[in-house]
């Protein structure tokens, strides 16, 4: 009994450490990914180039796709609704949108501000923005802790072909607490930022300074005129900042489009 009882115990260690390593061994580690034995197959028409505003996107097989960008996440205004694959979009369902990747096909999302990792079906095409790189269900983002931030910064590691059906799963569920963004309209305590690592808004780019110091006195202390040289003619740009991440500067940015400035841009760099 005493040698049964060790036998036990050893092959319970041992699988609670391959449990584990499942789950990666750290908040970058790469994810053991999912095993599909009978992946669906990717949608006929999805893989072809297709334009959107004056853009071109060129879908690919990308197996060593690996990028961190922001995040936004959509709901109710589109449940129900047709994705790319011709599946029904369920905001409830852990799926989401890429402009590139196959479909359908799984992806790694994690989290950068908390650690937080899904795995997610990716059956539509989006965001078509230029700042993000994903669009996520709203149940994928209430699994990352981005429901109520409304964007955030993630990392996006494609995993393989989806099943033919489901293959959204919860992963990691870290409980770091996020950084909280300043307002973009007071000047908040901050940390000295280098310039070179540092985030800005810019709200606009003028030919009078006159012009871009009123843009720049209705957004409030945070932000300054830049003077720059575009071919040889002198430009005034509005920044608001200096932001410490990108995170907190998007979300200065939408706060930024939110006064009326909808061509804002997030830059990197003094």
């Amino acid at each position: 009994m005493s040698r049964l009882l060790r036998g036990l115990l050893v092959a319970t260690a041992f699988s609670t450490l391959a449990a584990c390593a499942s789950l990666g061994g750290g908040r970058d580690a790469p994810l053991r990914a999912p095993v599909v034995t009978d992946p669906a197959p990717i949608v006929s028409g999805t893989m072809r180039p297709y334009q959107i505003r004056g853009r071109w996107y060129r879908p690919a097989e990308q197996p060593h796709y690996d990028e961190v960008g922001m995040a936004s996440w959509y709901g109710a205004q589109h449940n129900g609704r047709p994705t790319s694959t011709g599946e029904r979009f369920d905001m409830n369902a852990l799926t989401a949108a890429h402009k590139t990747l196959p479909l359908p096909s799984l992806v790694e999302v994690t989290n950068r501000a908390n650690g937080r990792r899904v795995i997610l079906r990716v059956n539509d095409r989006g965001p078509f923005v230029d700042s993000r790189i994903i669009d996520l269900s709203r149940a994928a983002a209430e699994e990352l802790g981005l429901l109520q931030q409304g964007v955030g910064e993630v990392r996006v590691r494609y995993v393989g072909r989806a099943p033919r059906t489901g293959g959204g799963t919860a992963l990691r569920r870290a409980e770091a607490v996020p950084p909280v963004a300043p307002s973009p309209y007071t000047q908040p305590p901050t940390p000295v930022v280098s310039r070179t690592e540092a985030y800005w808004i810019q709200a606009g780019a003028f030919s009078d300074r006159r012009s871009a110091q009123r843009i720049a006195d209705r957004l409030g202390d945070r932000a300054s005129v830049q003077d720059i040289r575009n071919d040889g003619r002198a430009l005034f740009r509005v920044v608001v900042g200096p932001w410490p991440d990108a995170n907190a500067a998007e979300q200065a940015r939408q706060a930024v489009i939110a006064r009326g400035f909808g061509d804002a841009l997030l830059i990197s760099g003094g």
